[in-house]
């Protein structure tokens, strides 16, 4: 952390001012850590007028020309004459952070090398919320819209027929209470305009509420929940034993699909809310939170806190405020949940642990289950990673005695794991155009006449994946980044998955002007769903992709349509792999099993099992057997043979042989540094001083520079490194001496990624 003098000479004060002696002065200096990506706190005077903030407490401060809010990171004795710093202009009333928190982000900065003020602008993301709230236009249902709601006839609105939108509207209001127009609209998946009708039918009533919301009706821990099996019981029981203990422990639920691991955890979080504590869990995907939110409503009469990018602006803020003081008792969110200022946090879960998804690569990067742990250490307080097919690093974690394991080893209610087999597609003889092998169209048709439905898994979104000439051989890339544009049939647009760059599809080739050369190249789910429709045209189907749902209700709506069976055909991406229990699916077809095998990522082999591992367990999950075809090109892929085999603890352990003997994590440390700017020359001039500078020691080598895969990401040029360390070296102190060396210039900006999961 750099001296004081530095700080207050960024802030205008000269260095070489002499040191005071006044004591009193010296005990009103505090430091502000701002939300900045500064090297360090920065030093100012609390005027007289004020009392000195204690530390954690928000204070607004001049920097520059404007004001900035910070938080009270401690006081310090400053190296410039106290009249000489800059006075704080006010204490904010927000709740302060705990030391905890305050020490988290501290560690958490030290560890991923990022500026603390970086991760505390993750803890404060919302200003509004440190501000006294202003009188908000709230919308609540009136008794008007109460009687129609629960009019066994459906009721009738001011304008026509209670739609399904205008229903959805009344029963959000109806569940969570008052709250804004545009969060009533989103949590009902609808627009604005179906909540500004009810208003204007009497149905809704719109309130000026001055101060914060009122407290959403708090989950009861004493509510009776579902009959557990014996499995389950014995499993909670063990969960009951590890939670209610004092101190920081970590506990793995390691259970088989189906095997009803969230009821399980359920009543450790009932043993927190009943010890008066408060609860995060993280849920990798928002696309899961809305059947998991049906599920606790279910278990614990009321709903938890949403944190996730989903959520308003005004719900965020509400959020934040209701953690900050204590009255929101359990959230659930994305990662950055994480970072929220829980003054009473006792229990942390993490749901599906070895999902990529908890990996942050923008800004601060960091992995949040790892962060997870780490907040539950300093905290002192027990964490739960959630899963059926556990990450590697847990895995070793759990066999060198740092996690405790609980196994559920058998499906619910006695449900039989699904049959997987593999369909080796060098034999099939596929038609032009088409993607899905005899064998399992032949499975598809003998399901869907037996009266069940069917799961078709393809991890590629969109229509197809590459577009390109036939007359000149024309690729259609994304201006902006070197990949691929993706074709999107369903909204006519080409979209780049990286930059979010979109256009129109072409009528003429761009580069040789031939009229209708344009074709598709390899199939993506929509594409797919027009071959579904020529082989199977009775079939009801669906796409359930992020690209086409708006928000976890249109997700749970999608859900609810296949448990009803109105849906014979589920065609989806990865946001189908887990959470989801559909009674009447039994089989499942896995489209291309060898996608995610390509490239250089050292986890592809990993991630491709616990995906392919997680979308079969969707398949037989009550008294009808599943089935489950992976077509692939590699049957002989360790990958298949261990799905097919049921073998996961025997794949686990070839590739712990195989990364223990590279060196490779968790055997070994890995860091990337990735080199970015405007111009090819500015990020190959710096990279070349890092490679001059690069720490020649021994347990550490340096691969690179070289271009990325992705060599243009945003109309930036990105050049790599991979630092490669033993166990025993001190990663961070390496990385932080080699980078301090090199002074990037201009347009040029440095991002280290410790223990990356992406190398593109």
């Amino acid at each position: 952390m750099p001296d004081s003098r530095a700080n207050c000479a960024r802030d205008g004060v000269p260095a070489q001012a002499p040191r005071p002696t006044d004591a009193a002065d010296v005990a009103r200096v505090v430091r502000v850590l701002l939300p900045l990506p500064l090297a360090g706190p920065l030093d100012y005077l609390v005027p007289d007028e004020l009392a000195v903030p204690e530390a954690g407490s928000f204070v607004r401060v001049p920097l520059g020309s404007r004001r900035a809010i910070g938080v009270i990171w401690g006081g310090v004795a400053p190296d410039v004459p106290v009249d000489r710093l800059k006075p704080l202009v006010e204490s904010l009333p927000t709740p302060p952070l705990e030391p905890a928190l305050r020490a988290f982000i501290e560690r958490a900065a030290a560890y991923n090398l990022a500026p603390a003020g970086a991760v505390l602008r993750m803890a404060m993301s919302v200003e509004d919320a440190l501000l006294p709230p202003r009188p908000r236009r709230l919308c609540a249902i009136s008794a008007a819209g109460a009687a129609v709601l629960h009019n066994p006839d459906g009721g009738t609105s001011g304008d026509g027929k209670l739609t399904a939108a205008r229903r959805r509207v009344l029963e959000t209001l109806h569940e969570q209470g008052a709250c804004a127009v545009t969060e009533a609209s989103r949590l009902a998946g609808c627009g604005v305009g179906v909540v500004r009708t009810l208003i204007g039918a009497g149905l809704v009533d719109e309130v000026l509420l001055a101060g914060d919301p009122p407290a959403p009706p708090l989950p009861r821990w004493d509510t009776e929940g579902p009959a557990l099996s014996r499995d389950q019981q014995n499993a909670a029981d063990r969960l009951l034993a590890r939670t209610q203990a004092d101190g920081f422990s970590v506990t793995v639920l390691d259970g088989v699909t189906g095997s009803g691991k969230t009821e399980t955890y359920f009543a450790a979080i009932a043993s927190a809310l009943a010890a008066e504590r408060q609860v995060l869990v993280l849920l990798p995907e928002i696309a899961l939170s809305a059947q998991w939110l049906h599920r606790f409503r279910r278990r614990f009469g009321a709903t938890p806190v949403e944190w996730h990018s989903d959520v308003s602006h005004a719900g965020r803020r509400d959020a934040w405020r209701g953690v900050a003081s204590g009255r929101a008792r359990v959230v659930v969110g994305a990662r950055s949940a994480l970072f929220l200022p829980f003054p009473e946090l006792g229990l942390i879960i993490v749901d599906e642990e070895h999902d990529p998804s908890f990996k942050q690569e923008d800004g601060v990067s960091y992995q949040a289950r790892d962060m997870a742990v780490l907040r539950a250490s300093i905290a002192g307080i027990p964490i739960v990673l959630v899963s059926a097919t556990p990450s590697l690093e847990t895995v070793i974690n759990v066999a060198r005695g740092r996690y405790a394991r609980v196994a559920l080893p058998r499906r619910h209610a006695e449900a039989a794991l699904p049959e997987i087999s593999l369909v080796d597609m060098r034999r099939e003889r596929l038609e032009s155009g088409r993607f899905l092998s005899a064998r399992l169209v032949e499975a598809v048709s003998t399901t869907l006449a037996a009266g069940e439905q069917v799961l078709l898994f393809l991890n590629r979104r969109g229509y197809a994946p590459l577009t390109l000439c036939r007359a000149c051989g024309f690729r259609l890339q994304c201006p902006s980044c070197t990949a691929w544009l993706v074709e999107h049939r369903f909204n006519g647009r080409l979209m780049c998955h990286h930059c979010g760059y979109q256009a129109p599809l072409p009528a003429l080739c761009p580069e040789c002007l031939a009229s209708g050369s344009l074709v598709p190249c390899g199939p993506g789910v929509e594409r797919l769903k027009e071959e579904v429709a020529v082989r199977f045209p009775a079939a009801r189907t669906a796409l359930m992709v992020s690209d086409l749902l708006a928000g976890p209700r249109a997700a749970a709506e999608l859900a609810d349509a296949m448990v009803a069976h109105r849906y014979d055909v589920l065609i989806g991406t990865q946001i189908v792999a887990k959470g989801h229990h559909f009674p009447m699916l039994t089989l499942v077809g896995v489209v291309d099993a060898d996608l995610g095998l390509s490239g250089g990522d050292l986890r592809a082999a990993e991630r491709t099992y616990q995906l392919l591992h997680q979308v079969a367990g969707r398949a037989g999950r009550e008294q009808r057997p599943g089935h489950v075809l992976l077509q692939t090109y590699m049957p002989e892929q360790p990958v298949m043979r261990a799905l097919a085999s049921g073998d996961r603890d025997g794949f686990l352990e070839a590739e712990a042989a195989s990364r223990r003997t590279a060196a490779l994590p968790p055997f070994g440390r890995l860091a990337a540094l990735i080199v970015s700017a405007n111009e090819p020359e500015a990020a190959d001039f710096t990279a070349q001083a890092l490679a001059r500078a690069a720490p020649q020691l021994p347990g550490v080598s340096v691969l690179g520079p070289a271009p990325a895969p992705l060599a243009i990401l945003r109309g930036r040029h990105r050049r790599r490194f991979l630092v490669k360390a033993e166990r025993s070296v001190n990663l961070q102190a390496v990385l932080r001496d080699w980078v301090s060396r090199v002074k990037l210039s201009g347009s040029t900006r440095l991002q280290i990624d410790v223990d990356p999961y992406s190398f593109l």
